[in-house]
């Protein structure tokens, strides 16, 4: 029951060692990095919290050696500059958790009592499993809202298991890039990440694609030839859309998963094949499930967990970094970076977003590389400045009883419609305008019952 306060500022280092001494902790204080490095020598502690700025030696310094020296001492990293990719490094190097901020006193005595427990019950272990991962990419984890700061710690901690992990969410949310930060934080970084995008391929040519065929086993299969399954052999594989499969083929999918085997289309030998699975759907797996087009006992061993995304309008903090990424792009060395007009970013925190951070990137990079350095409404898709005609100019519209206020779903269906009216019923026009495939569209208009007013063109 030891725990060390690193903080290089003597308030909050003496407010959360105030906290853990009335919790019937036995604390001990630093103020840098370098003085827990002395300390350690002669003194080991259970329960750490360390804040990550600390002018030298940092937090991530400081975790990277208690797990390496005293693997048993829980980590908790503190930051008011919290990020989605701070979350996920820390967790995934060892970090009991990662808080933001300013917190609660609740936030401490929440986390002291769940690891004086585990004290309690828990042998202590020679060694920490640590997961070695290789960083293969830069992943574009950008954001800061606590809610993707959350979902990067659950990434963070599922990442070295090799439990099967189902991403749900809405289209354009980001769910193969955590699919591939999963994969590049597990022990099977080295190895092939293979993504399959289940809805774009024909349902007759599914089969073949995932597990390969033999010659003559139909017309046109003019070699032996290995699958997607094969090729992730070792590594991961990323099943997009999954719901968008036919049950048949869910079967037969459900039967590699259990078995670790696959047949090749017209083989009669089977082949072991060891990866790892995550899936992701953009639509309510249960749901699915319920109106009996998703079989329950595929999604039971899809979703050991399952992470789900929230939508750009619920993390509304991390859309002006966003943007000023995406902007970075387009800007060509030695040029000055695009910065954005106070209306422009008052613009895209009205709209609604229902592409998601893929809309953002569509419509930023088109502003930026049409402006000059400076993006204003002008430079703007017309509909994130249409939307902001609903609205008085400079504030939302201002409700005045609960009958006024729309299901979020309806507001987007109503968006829609009002889009489509624009373009004639122009579905490929209507989805330039909007940022969503035209597939996108005619799905919200056969799910949603959408009247068209009579137009209907592709």
């Amino acid at each position: 029951m030891k725990a060390l306060v690193v903080d290089d500022e003597p308030l909050i280092r003496e407010l959360v060692a105030d906290v853990l001494l009335a919790e019937g902790w036995s604390v001990d204080m630093a103020d840098s990095g370098e003085r827990a490095f002395e300390m350690l020598a002669t003194e080991s502690w259970s329960l750490v919290f360390c804040d990550v700025q600390l002018g030298g030696a940092d937090g991530f310094d400081v975790l990277k050696r208690f797990t390496e020296t005293h693997p048993d001492t829980q980590i908790i990293l503190m930051t008011g500059y919290g990020s989605a990719a701070g979350a996920l490094e820390a967790v995934s190097l060892g970090a009991y958790d990662y808080l933001l901020k300013p917190f609660d006193i609740s936030d401490i005595q929440t986390i002291s009592r769940n690891i004086r427990d585990k004290i309690l019950v828990e042998p202590r272990t020679e060694q920490k499993n640590q997961t070695e991962f290789t960083q293969t990419a830069e992943l574009e984890l950008v954001g800061k809202s606590p809610a993707f700061v959350e979902v990067m710690k659950l990434v963070g901690r599922v990442a070295g298991t090799n439990l099967p992990v189902l991403i749900t969410g809405e289209s354009g949310t980001g769910k193969e890039l955590v699919a591939c930060a999963i994969h590049q934080r597990s022990a099977r970084s080295t190895r092939p990440f293979v993504t399959v995008n289940c809805g774009a391929i024909p349902s007759e040519l599914i089969e073949s694609e995932l597990f390969g065929h033999v010659k003559g086993s139909f017309t046109g299969a003019m070699v032996d030839r290995r699958g997607l399954w094969e090729e992730a052999n070792g590594g991961t594989v990323f099943l997009d859309e999954i719901t968008e499969t036919t049950l048949l083929f869910q079967v037969k999918l459900l039967r590699a998963l259990q078995s670790g085997e696959i047949r090749r289309v017209g083989a009669n030998r089977t082949i072991n094949v060891d990866l790892r699975v995550i899936a992701a759907t953009n639509r309510d797996a249960e749901q699915e499930v319920n109106e009996r087009r998703f079989r329950q006992d595929l999604l039971y061993r899809l979703n050991a967990v399952t992470i789900n995304l929230p939508p750009l309008r619920e993390r509304r903090e991390d859309i002006a970094p966003l943007a000023q990424h995406f902007a970075r792009r387009v800007v060509r060395q030695g040029e000055p970076p695009v910065t954005f007009s106070p209306e422009v970013l008052r613009l895209f925190d009205l709209y609604l977003w229902p592409g998601n951070i893929r809309e953002l990137e569509n419509a930023v990079m088109r502003a930026a590389a049409l402006c000059d350095h400076i993006v204003t409404p002008e430079y703007l898709p017309e509909r994130i400045r249409y939307f902001a005609e609903m609205h008085d100019g400079t504030k939302p519209v201002s409700y005045t009883n609960d009958e006024d206020f729309l299901p979020m779903a309806e507001m987007m269906n109503r968006h829609l419609l009002r889009v489509l009216t624009h373009t004639k019923g122009n579905k490929q026009a209507a989805s330039r305008i909007l940022g969503i495939d035209r597939t996108t569209i005619q799905r919200l208009i056969k799910r949603h019952n959408l009247d068209t007013n009579g137009h209907d063109k592709d």
